[in-house]
């Protein structure tokens, strides 16, 4: 199964999926340890009755005769052979082999023996697995035709049946211990896992509980700080949607409401234009036509342009203001000639950076220019501005027209709002964009009366600046 196939199977399945066999190993490691701690518990314990054995042949040998002899203790390996649950094997030998009693076929230590250490090893006896344990020990005398004192060398043997039994039965306790160790933590686990899965639930149960029109941030407070994080996201995602959707709700009420007057007027003229028989006022009812559609056509980009503000995805990039404000009044200078206005530029030295989205600044500064040229009278003056301030930067447009009353101000900028001073028509949404377009750069709107309280001062503000300051005029 691939990660992708892991990945789709629910969480208590997976986790118990790979606790488990987890879990399992754990268990076979402690079993291989158990084992090992038996082998040498068994040995520990087997090899002190094998080293008793050992001490007590060492003490039946005599050298009083000239020779090697040895006065068996039957008794006590009969004993220690039915400890043993087996054979006993014995062998006592001169270290250099002359002399030999008892089993001789048993093979020599492991390792070279050290005076009075004795030494314990696995081995096999014609083909039979035995544990045997070597001692050697100076003989009290020379024995006879020798002048120094030799080494005896004492080993018993004795079969595995007893050790391997005692091992066997402390790994099988083992065993039953760390299944039933293992059958318990299955089910605590697979119990705390529902217990931990219920939060997630409750959380489906009220999501699917909820309507299509039900767009309300999901709680985190009942989840668990794992979870959260995605919640989190979720209600993210639930916000970005229920703004897109607000948009589309807003751009269908203000077309409902904006375009409901121009088309009728529009009808009304055609029919008018239908009627006229004299070719002078066939052709003034056209340009009335004409001069009705082209304020819906814009009326239309306008709301076009806002719902595109509202919804659309912000993508920046930082923007020389300085260079993007002095381009935009090259584009407006010819429209400001034509009606009389004189278009100007004033801007801080140096470039001016903010992270911004260059189409629709654009679109609102092209607003605010079109607002002042269209309301400055002949001979009247309009400025491009930018500068910085606290950290911040100003892009606006200041002319000298006839502004907006000051108690109108602060509602400059609502969806369909006109000045009661207002002498051109219009949509009310020019500065709406303007707004929204500021307020999703992360900035503000203002507007203020312009330089000498005659005008109108229209102020982007936008973050992102480490210039010196300078206070705006107006």
């Amino acid at each position: 199964m691939n990660l992708e196939a892991w990945h789709r199977l629910s969480l208590r399945r997976t986790l118990l999926t790979v606790l488990l066999p987890g879990m399992l190993l754990v268990v076979g490691a402690e079993l291989w340890l158990t084992w090992r701690t038996a082998v040498d518990a068994s040995n520990a314990a087997y090899d002190r009755s094998l080293l008793g054995a050992i001490k007590s042949i060492d003490a039946n040998i005599s050298t009083a005769s000239g020779g090697l002899g040895v006065e068996l203790p039957y008794r006590m390996l009969e004993f220690f052979q039915l400890t043993a649950s087996g054979s006993v094997f014995y062998r006592i030998a001169t270290e250099d082999g002359l002399v030999e009693i008892g089993d001789t076929a048993l093979p020599p230590p492991a390792r070279p023996l050290q005076l009075g250490q004795p030494q314990f090893a696995d081995t096999a006896y014609f083909g039979t697995p035995v544990r045997l344990g070597s001692y050697t020990r100076l003989l009290d005398r020379p024995l006879a035709g020798q002048t120094q004192r030799q080494r005896v060398v004492i080993q018993v043997a004795e079969t595995l049946g007893s050790r391997e039994q005692f091992t066997r039965s402390l790994v099988l306790q083992a065993l039953g211990r760390d299944l039933a160790l293992v059958l318990v933590a299955g089910l605590l686990l697979a119990a705390a896992v529902a217990w931990a899965l219920r939060p997630l639930a409750r959380l489906r149960a009220e999501v699917e509980a909820r309507s299509p029109q039900d767009l309300r941030p999901v709680a985190a407070t009942a989840v668990p700080a794992d979870v959260r994080p995605l919640v989190d996201a979720i209600n993210g995602h639930v916000e970005r949607t229920q703004r897109m959707t607000e948009a589309r709700r807003r751009f269908i009420d203000d077309a409902s409401h904006q375009l409901r007057t121009p088309l009728a007027t529009l009808a009304t003229q055609v029919g008018f234009a239908l009627r006229e028989s004299d070719p002078a006022g066939l052709r003034g009812a056209l340009h009335a036509v004409k001069d009705q559609l082209d304020e819906a056509i814009r009326q239309t980009n306008q709301m076009l342009v806002l719902a595109h503000a509202d919804a659309a995805e912000l993508v920046t990039e930082p923007v020389d203001l300085v260079a993007f404000a002095e381009d935009m009044a090259r584009r407006w200078w010819k429209e400001a000639a034509e009606r009389g206005v004189d278009l100007g530029l004033d801007a801080a030295p140096g470039p001016l950076r903010a992270p911004v989205h260059a189409g629709l600044l654009r679109e609102a500064l092209a607003n605010l220019l079109h607002n002042a040229i269209r309301y400055t009278p002949r001979g009247g003056q309009v400025t491009v501005r930018v500068m910085s301030e606290d950290g911040m930067l100003r892009l606006g447009v200041v002319d000298d027209g006839p502004g907006i009353p000051a108690d109108e101000l602060a509602r400059a900028g609502e969806r369909f709002f006109r000045a009661s001073n207002a002498g051109q028509p219009g949509s009310g949404l020019g500065l709406a964009i303007v707004r929204s377009i500021a307020e999703r750069h992360g900035g503000r709107f203002e507007l203020a009366a312009g330089p000498g309280g005659r005008g109108l001062a229209a102020w982007i503000i936008l973050p992102g600046s480490t210039a010196p300051a300078r206070k705006p005029s107006g």
